[in-house]
C-alpha cells in the first residue's frame, strides 16, 4: 500500500512494539518485547544540511613529531627526540648549526643560551690561528708594496726634480760670475763648478764640477769631471789629451740619458768663463767593463783615434736602470772659439 497511514501497534521484525517515536530521518524507532535481550539499536544521527565546525582529528605519534618539527621542540618520545636533534645537526647528524641559526633557534624556542652553547659561540666569533697568519702576512705584504711604490716614486720621479733644481741653481750661479767678470782658478775643488756641457741634439745643458764623487757632483744631477788621482784626465784648454766626463744615464737628473743616440758629426760644446770648445762625434763604444779605464788615456784605446790630441770621453752606465756595465762615446775638438766673438754655430741652430 502506497497510501498514508496512521502510526499503531503492528508486529516488527524485533517481535517487539513501537514507542511512538520517529528517527532522524522519519523512520519508525521499536523497543523490544520486555523479557528479550536487547538488541542493537543504530545511533541517533544528528547530522543536517546546515554548515558546522568540524570536531578536531586525535593527535597521533606521526603527527606529533610533525608538529614538534614545526614549533622546534621534540616530541613523540626518545626515539621523535633523538631524530629532531639529528635533523637539527647534532653531534652524530649533518652540519651543525651557525650561531646565528642557533640564536634564532633560542629566540623562538625562548629559552636562554646554556653556558656551554655560550662558550662555544664565543670560540667561533675568535678567528683561528690560520686566519691571524694569513692576515698578518697579507698586511706584512700590503706594507712591504707601498713602501716599494714610494721608493720607485722616489728614485725615478723625485731625485730627478730635486738633481734638476740644484743643477739650474749651479749654471745660473756660474753665468752670473762670468757676466761680472768674477774670476775662478784654474784649478778645482772637487765638487766645484766650473764649465758648462751642451748637447744640443738631446736638449742637454748641465753643469760641470770637479771629480766623479756621487754625494757632491752626479747625485746633484751634474757632470763630473775625471780630474782626481789615477783617473786623472785632461782640461779643455789644454794642447792635447782627452777631457773626460761621467754623468747618470738615469735618476739624478740623468743628463746622458740618451746619449747612446748620439752619432758622427753631432757636436757637444762645453763653455767655460772665457771659451768655447766645440767636438764632433766620432764613434761609440756600446757595452763595456766598469774597470776598462784605458778609455780614459790620451789616446782611448777603442775609439779609433791613433794619435795624441784634443779629445772629450763621455761615460755612462748601461744597460738603464743598471750599473752592470758602461757606455763610451767620444769626440773630437774641431772648434776653439773665444766668447768674445759669441756662440758657436752649433749653439745658434
Amino acid at each position: 500500500m502506497t497510501a498514508l497511514r496512521p502510526e499503531r501497534e503492528t508486529d516488527t521484525p524485533y517481535g517487539g512494539q513501537s514507542y511512538g517515536g520517529s528517527g532522524a530521518h522519519g523512520e519508525t524507532a521499536f523497543l523490544p518485547p520486555v523479557g528479550e535481550p536487547t538488541a542493537y539499536l543504530p545511533p541517533i544521527d544528528e547530522e543536517t544540511v546546515a554548515l558546522r565546525i568540524p570536531d578536531p582529528p586525535p593527535i597521533s605519534a606521526s603527527a606529533g613529531t610533525a608538529a614538534s618539527l614545526t614549533t622546534g621542540v621534540p616530541g613523540g618520545g626518545r626515539a621523535a627526540r633523538r631524530k629532531a636533534a639529528k635533523r637539527r645537526g647534532g653531534r652524530h647528524g649533518g652540519a651543525p648549526e651557525t650561531p646565528a641559526q642557533e640564536a634564532q633557534g633560542n629566540r623562538a624556542s625562548g629559552r636562554p643560551l646554556s653556558r656551554v652553547e655560550a662558550r662555544r659561540r664565543e670560540r667561533l666569533r675568535k678567528p683561528g690561528p690560520a686566519v691571524v697568519a694569513s692576515r698578518a702576512i697579507g698586511e706584512v705584504f700590503i706594507t712591504t708594496g707601498v713602501l716599494m711604490l714610494l721608493f720607485v716614486t722616489y728614485q725615478l720621479w723625485w731625485t730627478n726634480v730635486r738633481a734638476h733644481a740644484q743643477a739650474g741653481s749651479e749654471a745660473s750661479s756660474l753665468q752670473k760670475d762670468w757676466a761680472s767678470g768674477k774670476r775662478a782658478p784654474g784649478v778645482f775643488e772637487p765638487g766645484q763648478g766650473f764649465a758648462i756641457l751642451h748637447i744640443p741634439k738631446l736638449d742637454v745643458v748641465a753643469p760641470i764640477a770637479e771629480g766623479v764623487s756621487n754625494k757632491k757632483v752626479l747625485d746633484k744631477g751634474m757632470v763630473g769631471h775625471y780630474g782626481e788621482g789615477a783617473l786623472k784626465t785632461a782640461m779643455p784648454q789644454d794642447k792635447t789629451g782627452n777631457f773626460g766626463l761621467a754623468a747618470h744615464r738615469n735618476t739624478h737628473g740623468e743628463p746622458f740619458r740618451y746619449i747612446n743616440k748620439l752619432v758622427a758629426g753631432d757636436a757637444v760644446v762645453v763653455e767655460t768663463q772665457d771659451e768655447y770648445f766645440v767636438y764632433k762625434v766620432t764613434s761609440m763604444l756600446p757595452v763595456t767593463s766598469p774597470s776598462n779605464v784605458s778609455v780614459l788615456d790620451p789616446v782611448p784605446k777603442g775609439s779609433g783615434f791613433t794619435k795624441a790630441g784634443r779629445y772629450i770621453t763621455l761615460t755612462t752606465c748601461t744597460p738603464e736602470f743598471t750599473s752592470k756595465y758602461r757606455l763610451i762615446v767620444w769626440g773630437k775638438m774641431v772648434e776653439e772659439r773665444p766668447r768674445s766673438k759669441g756662440k758657436p754655430d752649433a749653439l745658434v741652430e
